[in-house]
C-alpha cells in the first residue's frame, strides 16, 4: 500500500511540475488532494496503519533483543520506549496532529 501512495503522489507531483494547463488545474489538484486528506475514511485509515506499525516495530524489538541481547543501541531502545509510551497512554494524537477516534 504504501508504495503505490508513493507511486501516485511522485505521479501527481510529475504532472503538477510537467502540467500546461496552469495555475487553474494545480489549484483544483490541491483542493482535491485536501479534500481527500481531510476524508474521515483516509484519516482513520493512516491513523490504524500508524498504530499498527508500532505495533509490529515493538514486537520486532522484542524479537530482535531476544535475539542479540544487549547489543541493542540506545537509540533504538529509547524510540521503542517512547513508542510503547505512547501507545499504553491510550489514544494520544499522531504526529499529524489526530487522534485515534
Amino acid at each position: 500500500m504504501r508504495y503505490r501512495l508513493t507511486f501516485v503522489a511522485g505521479a501527481v507531483l510529475g504532472y503538477v511540475l510537467g502540467t500546461k494547463a496552469g495555475r487553474e488545474r494545480y489549484e483544483q489538484m490541491k483542493r482535491s488532494a485536501l479534500q481527500l486528506a481531510q476524508n474521515p475514511a483516509v484519516r482513520n485509515t493512516a491513523e490504524s496503519a500508524a498504530q499498527q506499525s508500532r505495533e509490529f516495530a515493538d514486537k520486532a524489538y522484542h524479537v530482535m533483543s531476544d535475539k542479540v541481547g544487549d547489543r541493542v543501541p540506545d537509540s533504538v531502545a529509547q524510540r521503542v520506549h517512547a513508542l510503547r509510551e505512547r501507545t499504553t497512554h491510550g489514544p494520544a494524537e499522531d504526529d499529524w496532529g489526530t487522534s485515534n477516534t
